[in-house]
């Protein structure tokens, strides 16, 4: 079971700076959702409403969790620019719970966000 879910975990969803691709803006966008991203510094983000992700409900749940972005897919795994590496996020209280898979595809997802600028 995905660890998030076991603990009922959304702490990656507060204050997040989640980027998106295009793909997923053009996936949430088709469910109907309007102005939930933003642009900045050149790279399209979520938006945070109150300190949290637009998407997460009430009971801390995301909203759109089947049609989430592909960052959020991967995460804890991120990628590390400074090192270009895919490492686990540190903030994530259960990350070692986690392991690194999908290496490959998290690294050509951060190279299509920082390519798409």
């Amino acid at each position: 079971m995905n660890p998030c879910l076991k603990h009922s975990c959304s702490l990656c969803c507060h204050n997040t700076e989640m980027m998106l691709t295009a793909e997923d803006i053009e996936r949430i966008e088709g469910l109907g959702y309007r102005d939930f991203f933003l642009k900045r510094d050149g790279f399209f983000m979520l938006k945070n409403v109150d300190g949290k992700c637009i998407f997460l409900d009430e009971n801390g749940r995301c909203s759109i969790y089947e049609h989430r972005p592909e960052g959020c897919r991967y995460y804890p795994m991120v990628y590390d620019i400074s090192s270009k590496k895919v490492v686990l996020d540190n903030y994530c209280p259960y990350s070692r719970e986690f392991s690194l898979e999908n290496e490959e595809k998290l690294r050509d997802l951060a190279m299509r966000i920082m390519n798409r600028r």
